[in-house]
């Protein structure tokens, strides 16, 4: 196995995407990924985990329509470790790809992914525009009203809490924390 650097995924990330609001998404999801390998008990694999969370969407900006299929591509030629390949893509399974997530991690990111869309889009909601003073019963609220973050599938976000034997709040309330934990900073 190739060590993969935070640097090198960083580079590129970039590389492909440009939109301030993709690369944010994906620090976010880098964040919350390092978060739950340290709450789960892989600490030792927290940048693995973050890797796999910055670069989850590396294709999407630039190839929608091929979504975690052309990153497989990309990340193939570059000659990046198979399991961060695999990880990456199977966010998309079940939508774009039969890629099933197989290890708990490949499950968090399926799980959380488009939860932090609409944690992040119910926190803009608020007066603090923060996710630092929001709560389970605020973002219950957003998630029940389907046209709220529209984009952001609930039956995604309801197959991964199944996947990792969560109950929805359960993801819901650790997602809430795990976005708390990421550095507002650039980079």
């Amino acid at each position: 196995m190739s060590e993969y650097s935070r640097e090198q995924a960083w580079e590129l990330l970039n590389e492909f995407n440009t939109d301030k609001f993709h690369i944010k998404h994906a620090k976010i999801v880098e964040g919350i990924m390092k978060y739950f390998a340290n709450e789960l008990g892989f600490s030792e694999e927290s940048e693995f985990w973050g890797i796999v969370g910055l670069l989850h969407d590396l294709d999407f900006e630039l190839y929608p329509k091929q979504h975690c299929i052309k990153e497989q591509e990309i990340m193939r030629e570059r000659g990046i470790d198979e399991k961060i390949i695999h990880a990456a893509a199977s966010h998309g399974y079940a939508i774009t790809v039969d890629i099933k997530p197989e290890h708990i991690m490949e499950k968090v990111l399926y799980a959380t992914d488009e939860l932090s869309g609409l944690i992040g889009a119910a926190a803009l909601m608020r007066p603090s525009k923060s996710v630092m003073d929001i709560e389970l019963k605020s973002v219950k609220k957003k998630y029940k009203n389907k046209n709220f973050a529209a984009g952001c599938s609930r039956e995604v976000i309801e197959r991964g809490a199944k996947m990792l034997g969560w109950t929805l709040d359960e993801l819901i309330s650790k997602t809430i924390l795990a976005m708390r934990s990421v550095p507002a900073s650039d980079e």
